[in-house]
């Protein structure tokens, strides 16, 4: 059994979403902002990387948009009178994944990328039509692997993982090239001048060849991030990507305030490695991670919010005004105010081997990426919160079985109990209390498992290939270096769990007791599971994070 993919779509039925046709006087209203030009059949319009690509509006004629493959052209779609080019990419001012041509002789209205993103902050009309296209073409990609980049990789190479979850909890679509099951991988191999043993190598546009690039490569090579100012003092710099940094940029960036995002991989943080998210207010059917964050980051790029992805904060310089974030390549970013949303990552289990397996067996998030490497077979799932139920009842679709291993006594007192439920009635799943695994073995990947019951010291051994580790929580605070207060966990304290300041900081006249969310240190605050005593849950992380909004204008004004 298989498990479709999240980004799946089927076109034929969403047409009339994907490539909606506006009527007179919507185009009147686009016409204040645009100018029209003449085109001729066959003009090309845009190409496959081009930056900074216009809107085009269809007066009349058509054009034809294709994905470049090589010297092939893929067919995406054929666009009339009053239908309009575009997706996501020029949002988050990306470079364009596909080529435009005037099919016919025709007019159109030339709409710039600046101009594009005031219409849709102020026509919510507009806006409705447009991110709903946008939106919904970008699954159309995802959906038929049309991006600008291919993998060529291997199931059993953790690197080869590492970069499939990168492209693809980023949105962004890219071929993957099995190099031991492609019965062709031989003349592509050739044709870039790559051989086996340099997996996992990303080939961006055809052009440059990547041999185990890092995540941060992968985002330079393929276009993810414009330039930065580094000498711009921005009004809010959000450090992390998750559902709580999200909602900050969202709300911020909508009040008007200059915000600059950093994350240090893909956005959705924990939440993002979810197959499905079901007691999320407004989405009674469930939504995936990935799906919910690539939603949020459109949000905030719709109100201008520039989202620098692959971009690792590694310092925080605390002594004066403004603030200074520091990351892993080198650049810095200037601040009047931060948010703090860094998150907290699963523990790791505490094996002398896991480093060897971790990404070749060992997985910390249970997406369609890490299904499709252990279909059919037996896993199992360490952990007893909601994200572990998630996890295990999405792989139960596509495994032969899980078992569900937990130190506790059951789970009653960690997960929801509609998951709990859930669990109960499925059958290929099996729960395990008072278990843990002690032992991880194999040879270039993991082939056994031994785990032992704490109630009765006997032990299990099992040739199972895929631990999924989804227990405890490490705030991902080291970064800070002393600048804020933690407690004895690691965990940042805020607002009433901190004493009143007893005189002023970093430069500031601020005395005051620290604001709601705010750390120890003056005008930066902490929202969504990298704060103590926060509550572990996508709504609660949402919440801090537009809330904490209103304290940023308080701040700002002192």
């Amino acid at each position: 059994m298989t498990i479709a993919s999240p980004s799946a779509i089927d076109v034929s039925t969403r047409r009339a979403q994907m490539f909606p046709r506006l009527s007179a006087a919507q185009i009147a209203r686009i016409a204040r902002f645009g100018r029209e030009r003449s085109v001729a059949a066959g003009e090309l319009l845009f190409e496959e990387g081009d930056r900074a690509v216009p809107m085009h509006v269809i007066l009349e004629g058509e054009i034809e948009v294709v994905h470049p493959l090589g010297p092939v052209e893929e067919p995406i779609a054929i666009q009339g009178p009053g239908e309009f080019t575009g997706e996501v990419s020029q949002l988050a001012d990306r470079p364009s994944l596909v080529r435009a041509r005037a099919k016919t002789a025709g007019r159109l209205l030339v709409v710039l990328r600046p101009v594009l993103r005031t219409l849709v902050q102020t026509d919510p009309e507009l806006s409705e039509v447009f991110l709903r296209a946008f939106i919904l073409r970008r699954m159309g990609l995802l959906s038929n692997h049309f991006g600008d980049a291919v993998v060529l990789g291997s199931r059993h190479s953790a690197a080869t993982l590492r970069l499939q979850e990168f492209l693809s909890r980023n949105g962004h679509p890219y071929r993957y090239v099995d190099v031991e099951v492609d019965d062709n991988v031989q003349s592509l191999l050739d044709t870039f001048h790559v051989g086996v043993g340099d997996v996992p190598v990303v080939i961006c546009r055809d052009e440059r060849v990547l041999k185990n690039p890092s995540n941060a490569e992968v985002a330079e090579c393929l276009g993810f991030n414009a330039a930065m100012d580094t000498a711009k003092v921005h009004d809010l710099v959000v450090v992390g990507a998750g559902p709580a940094g999200l909602a900050a940029a969202v709300y911020a960036a909508s009040e008007g305030l200059d915000v600059v995002v950093l994350e240090s991989s893909s956005p959705g943080g924990q939440a993002g490695s979810s197959s499905k998210i079901e007691n999320y207010l407004g989405f009674p059917t469930g939504i995936s991670g990935i799906a919910l964050a690539q939603r949020a980051l459109a949000q905030a790029e719709k109100f201008g919010a520039r989202v620098a992805i692959a971009r690792t904060a590694v310092r925080l310089g605390c002594a004066d005004l403004p603030y200074r974030v520091d990351t892993a390549d080198g650049g810095s970013v200037l601040a009047r105010s931060i948010v703090i949303a860094t998150g907290a990552e699963y523990r790791k289990l505490d094996l002398p081997d896991l480093t060897r397996f971790e990404g070749v067996g060992v997985y910390y998030g249970a997406t369609f990426v890490e299904a499709q490497r252990c279909s059919s077979e037996e896993v199992i799932v360490v952990g007893g919160g909601n994200s572990a139920g998630q996890a295990a009842t999405f792989l139960a679709q596509s495994s032969a079985h899980v078992h569900i291993l937990v130190r506790s006594e059951g789970l009653a007192a960690s997960m929801s109990k509609y998951l709990i439920r859930r669990i109960e009635e499925t059958a290929n799943i099996t729960l395990h209390t008072r278990a843990r695994v002690v032992a991880l073995s194999g040879a270039d990947q993991l082939q056994q498992v031994t785990w032992l019951d704490d109630r009765t010291g006997e032990t299990s051994i099992r040739p199972i290939r895929h631990v999924f580790s989804m227990a405890g929580a490490k705030p991902n605070t080291e970064w800070l270096d002393g600048c804020v207060s933690l407690d004895d966990k690691g965990f940042i304290l805020t607002g009433a769990d901190l004493p009143a300041r007893p005189s002023a900081a970093a430069g500031s006249s601020v005395s005051r007791p620290p604001f709601l969310y705010e750390t120890s240190l003056p005008k930066v605050f902490a929202v969504g599971d990298v704060r103590a005593n926060s509550v572990k849950r996508v709504a609660s992380s949402v919440g801090e994070g537009s809330v904490c909004v209103q304290m940023v204008h308080r701040v700002l004004a002192e």
